[in-house]
């Protein structure tokens, strides 16, 4: 095994096999991860990626160092949704010249990708280095980084894209190779473009790099008139923009392998004349919720503000770290089944995992079982069960409680003191003391178990002069 691959082995979908990962440069290690569209709130399906591939950045920095790891994680702010309601907001201050498109769209997802980055602080992710949104890569740069009109013409240039009917469509003929990510045969492609796509294509599988835009569409001034990108094209631009035309790992959900990540390749790599876009291809697992598929229309599809910030899922709020866990408790290739049941078993470790961590009065190393736990393929179960070890051997200030310490905030958990708001904490036991009396158990059941999780103990008790109870509470893990 090669040195510079430091014990690090991935799985790669696109070899179907687990290899050591030696990076291109190990002075700069560089990842991509597809990120939003922030057309909506992210629901708890996004989560999944942004929380294993934030695992995967702190192993790679951990291993690395810091200042040697490059990790871009895009917003898609380029969707039809999106543009039709820029216009419908603020067509007029587009057409008067007082706004530019970029700038309409720009107020349109403030809103959720501002709601985008809470979420994600909540559940324990670190920023990516880089943020670059779709909308900055459509035309050309004033810094001369790579855009996607140009990718589009050098396509053109070297024969692996062509205009038909007012659309730039890519030939995936002229790629004798295409459909290497997914393994499928290019008669078994479909366009899966995010936009219509007229029947004028010379191959069923030949997807669209550039549409037109009518009058009262929003669009963006081109060779080939006033339009905007495909869905597929704004990847390929700002990674090359940020990690260039060869980079070393590319990340996100199962469901982007086809047609997403294929034509991501295709496009890049006919464009730039390279074998490969990334050396390491990584996808998680498919995400169910209670045993079914998560849809709106059977009524179970969750927005992770909605867990963080409502009681809509199994009656009560949860803590941004307990939905880290749960979602870290399957292997991130495997498909999980969120459910209140995980949620309640993440959080009854976690809260173990903490008691022990806070006989630490500082954290020490991250111990190298749990480095090597991750190493081999973000194996977080394995690593879990070394955390579990080493809570079972903590005691007042000895070196285990303060690995345990370190191994949590390498994992991005919280063991800082408890934060409590009195004001609430008095709240439910005020709430907690009526349901007793009505004696609904279970509910002051829950109340009792849901200030628990938040660190806040509760202790029962009788007024001597009244008789009557009392509740007392204290901060504690």
């Amino acid at each position: 095994m090669s040195d510079a691959s430091k014990g690090l082995s991935l799985y790669n979908t696109l070899t179907r096999t687990k290899d050591a990962f030696v990076p291109i440069d190990a002075g700069n290690v560089r990842m991509y991860v597809c990120g939003p569209t922030v057309y909506d709130f992210a629901h708890i399906g996004n989560a999944r990626p942004a929380i294993v591939f934030d695992v995967l950045f702190r192993l790679l920095r951990h291993v690395y160092g810091e200042a040697h790891v490059t990790y871009v994680r895009n917003i898609t702010d380029v969707d039809d949704k999106i543009n039709a309601r820029a216009l419908r907001d603020f067509g007029a201050e587009i057409a008067s010249g007082k706004l530019t498109l970029n700038e309409a769209i720009r107020r349109v997802t403030e809103k959720t990708a501002d709601q985008y980055h809470k979420d994600v602080a909540a559940l324990g992710c670190l920023p990516p280095t880089v943020e670059p949104r779709a909308t900055e890569f459509v035309a050309r740069r004033a810094d001369g980084k790579a855009d996607m009109i140009s990718l589009i013409e050098r396509l053109i240039e070297r024969g692996h894209a062509y205009v038909a009917a007012g659309e730039v469509l890519f030939d995936t003929a002229s790629m004798p190779d295409y459909g290497e990510l997914s393994k499928r045969n290019l008669d078994e492609q479909q366009a899966g473009a995010r936009i219509a796509v007229d029947a004028h294509k010379k191959n069923p599988g030949d997807f669209v790099l550039w549409k037109l835009s009518s009058p009262e569409e929003p669009g963006w001034d081109s060779p080939w008139g006033r339009g905007r990108p495909g869905w597929h094209i704004e990847c390929s631009a700002m990674s090359a923009a940020y990690l260039g035309d060869v980079f070393d790992i590319h990340g996100g959900g199962l469901d982007l392998i086809f047609p997403h990540h294929e034509n991501e390749i295709a496009q890049s790599r006919c464009a730039h004349g390279t074998d490969v876009m990334a050396n390491v291809w990584m996808h998680n697992g498919f995400l169910q919720v209670e045993g079914q598929k998560m849809s709106k229309s059977l009524g179970n599809f969750y927005a992770i503000a909605e867990l963080l910030e409502t009681d809509t899922f199994g009656g009560r709020k949860w803590p941004g770290e307990v939905l880290r866990l749960a979602m870290l408790m399957t292997h991130y290739r495997e498909p999980i089944d969120f459910s209140v049941r995980k949620l309640e078993e993440a959080e009854n470790t976690l809260r173990k995992w903490k008691r022990a961590a806070d006989l630490a009065p500082a954290a020490g190393q991250v111990p190298a079982e749990v480095v090597a736990a991750l190493s081999d393929d973000l194996a977080t179960y394995a690593a879990f069960q070394q955390l579990t070890q080493l809570a079972g051997e903590a005691a007042d200030g000895n070196e285990a409680a303060a690995s345990l310490k370190a191994s949590l905030l390498f994992l991005g958990f919280d063991v800082g003191a408890a934060k409590v708001d009195e004001a609430a904490v008095a709240k439910a036991i005020a709430k907690r003391l009526e349901l007793i009396a009505a004696k609904n158990w279970a509910e002051a059941d829950r109340v009792r178990d849901e200030l628990l999780a938040q660190g806040v103990q509760l202790k029962d008790g009788k007024d001597p002069a009244t008789g009557e109870r009392i509740t007392t509470w204290e901060v504690k893990r």
